[in-house]
């Protein structure tokens, strides 16, 4: 699902790419491209897979196998969520991911 769809230029999805990127990303472009809302869509998307990852493995160091098992799981889905998002930064639309994008819109910067 598309959330809104502006001109973006090849710069914006370069930008948008590198803030998909997990913690760094979302460094990089609120230093250097804090007004542009498309690359700090991605940017914020990138900030909460980091979380869920810490989170994730923090959850997969408890002794018990069955926490490790969904952290592994919750891991592999990170990881496909983490390229689905890098696809869409370079689609040049802002897309719509389930509970990532609600999450997401709750960081005010």
């Amino acid at each position: 699902m598309v959330v809104k769809k502006e001109r973006v230029t090849d710069e914006n999805k370069t930008w948008g790419f590198i803030g998909s990127i997990p913690l760094i990303g979302f460094i990089i472009v609120l230093l250097a491209k804090k007004e542009d809302k498309y690359a700090m869509y991605y940017a914020k998307h990138g900030l909460i897979i980091f979380i869920v990852g810490v989170i994730l493995n923090l959850i997969g160091k408890i002794g018990l196998d069955l926490f490790w098992y969904i952290a592994v799981l919750g891991e592999i889905t990170l990881v496909i969520l983490l390229v689905m998002l890098i696809i869409a930064a370079f689609s040049g639309e802002q897309k719509k991911f389930l509970v990532l994008t609600d999450l997401a819109n709750k960081i005010k910067i």
